[in-house]
């Protein structure tokens, strides 16, 4: 057959989980990319599960092309839409680009691209595991079957997190085994959109940002209320704001009620990407205590981009640029008086804290910015091309 000489741009088809308007780890990463790769002359598809009931079918900004299904139902925190093969099959593309951790999705996108010829990456934003046993079980079964399928199917496979040798506890020996294949490019920010502002926050405000459902529990948002007990011994006029929403919100506003913590917690549920820049610039510190592996952990991004001083776990994927960059403290996870010490040592010296805001701006913008990320990822394209 012979090639199409006047199609001059590659066609993407992107199949995340779910999409903008919805905000999420994977979806904000694949939503800043489509934006950045369409400046670098590829047209881009987003085929995704129709999660906030927007329009089916509709182009965006930078002349992004969206299709959103309906479900049924979920498996965990995967949508099923039984069109999804159909519609795969249908589409017309130079380069399949699917997302881990969350299967099906990713599994037939790969698949697909193998039967009508084409090319296909794998993105793996985080290690795959489930808290429960039955979870845990049916998780094991997946990685030894259909992923191992999926990792020898797909031409270039990306890892988000450099530290996944050793980060990756369930899925880092099967990796291992296509080595030849993997690169690690990491997440980036909009430095454009997330940016100081330029009058400084007044209030001891500690800002929290996370889905807060049962798949997201490793957060560690447990933690925090407990040292939340001893920050607020300490320091005056605290205040914790959390931004997100999910089935765990009326417990957790239990657990603030038994330690005392009703009048310092503020539960603000879900926010648009354009007000949570807001959150960002009128808080103090940013705080991520992750108790089991995060892929990347890109709020940690946004908060540095935004000159906040941060403090997480050694589990984020950025924990060695935070660390060596001194951008805020990195703690062991699980620790909630390690946790509580960092965030009153950082609250209470005001030039460290600056200093560290500082330094984590001029980080995300010479390292992390989208741009450069894409410029990473298109290379990735080009050589499958």
């Amino acid at each position: 057959m012979k090639k199409d000489n006047k199609k001059t741009k590659i066609r993407i088809l992107e199949t995340p989980i779910r999409f903008h308007p919805y905000i999420g780890g994977v979806e904000n990463h694949v939503y800043y990319l489509a934006k950045q790769l369409t400046k670098l002359n590829y047209d881009i598809l987003v085929v995704c599960a129709n999660e906030t009931e927007s329009k089916e079918e509709e182009i965006i900004e930078n002349n992004i092309s969206v299709k959103r299904l309906s479900y049924k139902f979920k498996v965990a925190n995967t949508n099923i839409s039984s069109s999804l093969p159909s519609v795969l099959w249908k589409t017309d593309f130079d380069i399949g680009h699917a997302h881990m951790p969350t299967p099906w999705t990713a599994d037939l996108t790969v698949l697909i691209a193998k039967l009508k010829g084409k090319r296909s990456v794998l993105t793996i934003h985080n290690d795959m595991d489930k808290p429960d046993v039955v979870g845990k079980i049916i998780t094991w079964v997946y990685l030894h079957t259909f992923f191992q399928l999926t990792l020898l199917l797909t031409n270039k496979i990306i890892i988000v997190n450099p530290e996944w040798r050793t980060a990756f506890k369930n899925t880092r020996r099967l990796l291992n085994r296509f080595k030849n294949k993997i690169v690690t490019i990491p997440n980036g920010i909009d430095t454009d959109f997330f940016k100081p502002s330029l009058a400084k926050s007044t209030g001891n405000t500690i800002l929290f940002v996370s889905i807060l459902d049962e798949h997201h529990r490793f957060k560690g948002f447990e933690y925090l209320l407990d040292a939340m007990v001893r920050i607020q011994s300490e320091i005056p006029n605290i205040k914790l704001i959390v931004v997100g929403e999910g089935i765990l919100v009326s417990e957790y506003r239990e657990k603030a009620a038994a330690l005392g913590l009703e009048k310092v917690i503020e539960f603000h549920g879900p926010k648009t990407q354009e007000e949570l820049v807001s959150y960002y610039q009128n808080s103090k510190v940013f705080v991520l205590p992750s108790i089991e592996i995060e892929g990347f952990g890109i709020v940690l991004l946004e908060a540095m981009a935004s000159e906040l001083a941060v403090v997480t776990t050694d589990v984020a994927g950025i924990t060695k640029d935070i660390e060596k960059h001194r951008t805020g403290y990195v703690i062991p996870p699980a620790d909630s008086v390690k946790l509580a010490e960092a965030i009153i040592r950082i609250l209470k010296n005001t030039d460290e804290r600056n200093s560290m805001g500082q330094r984590g701006r001029r980080l995300m913008t010479e390292q992390y910015s989208w741009q450069q990320i894409a410029s990473d990822v298109s290379q990735v394209f080009k050589d499958l091309s």
